[in-house]
């Protein structure tokens, strides 16, 4: 039996063993009501969409912060089948190095906590049209929204943060042992590649949260959504392997969590 077998098999094992309560997945729910009329964002962005499987959207907001989320979230759309939102720009807006936050409508400098972002008529204007191009991507209801981003905090180098929305803490433990036994299986020892560690919301305390996200954007307007923090390691230095784990794991995720 292949590694990747083992991996399936080990993730059906550990769901039994468990219990048999599955994902109970929410309503279909659309990206929000529509913003009135065409809304032209600010100069200084570019929004990118590819149209793939209808209800499911891969997004990089902060394309060009976040190093190579935008490559990592193009890759993946192609691997996943799934849909296309990639926005590069909007960084570095003023001489403090604020940017527009894109995925909801504030401002602040990348890395500040939440209650310190601003909402300014600009950054509500990147943010009508984001939600109008996801809304494109998903070409209909959205089932499975999923955000890509990165960091370069001490504290996370190690691991991978994923929050998360409508999802349990069952659900949680599913999809943590669902990642961790695909990096496994892909991320060999001795080896060149890191094993990152997996922690996910519920289950385990994050640094980032998208609390704000969750508050006035995108992700809190999605029946099931991911937000991905991939450390830079792990975007940099080892981008295809964890690209290709990353795949493999939403293609599993969205059987599970989307019925």
């Amino acid at each position: 039996m292949t590694k990747r077998g083992l991996a399936s098999g080990a993730l059906g094992l550990a769901l039994l063993v468990h219990g048999c309560a599955g994902l109970i997945a929410k309503e279909p729910a659309e990206t929000g009501s529509r913003p009135p009329g065409p809304v032209a964002a600010p100069s200084g962005g570019t929004f990118e969409v590819e149209k793939g499987r209808p209800g499911f959207v891969i997004a990089a907001p902060h394309g060009t912060s976040d190093a190579a989320t935008d490559a990592i979230g193009r890759d993946l759309a192609r691997l996943t089948g799934f849909s296309l939102v990639v926005v590069t720009g909007y960084t570095q807006i003023d001489a403090l190095g604020r940017r527009y936050n894109v995925n909801r409508p504030t401002e602040s400098v990348p890395g500040s906590a939440a209650r310190l972002e601003v909402e300014t008529a600009p950054a509500r204007e990147v943010y009508q049209v984001y939600r109008r191009r996801v809304a494109e991507a998903a070409q209909g209801p959205l089932k499975l929204y999923v955000e890509v981003h990165g960091n370069a905090r001490p504290e996370t180098a190690g691991r991978m943060e994923i929050a998360t929305v409508g999802l349990g803490r069952d659900d949680a433990w599913r999809l943590k042992t669902l990642l961790e036994l695909i990096r496994d299986s892909r991320v060999t020892e001795p080896g060149d590649v890191p094993r990152f560690d997996v922690w996910i919301e519920p289950l385990d305390p994050l640094v980032y949260t998208a609390s704000g996200a969750k508050q006035s954007g995108v992700l809190g307007q999605a029946p099931v959504a991911l937000h991905i923090e991939i450390p830079r390691l792990a975007r940099i230095t080892h981008r295809e392997a964890y690209t290709t784990v990353l795949a493999d794991f939403l293609i599993q995720s969205a059987a599970l969590l989307v019925r």
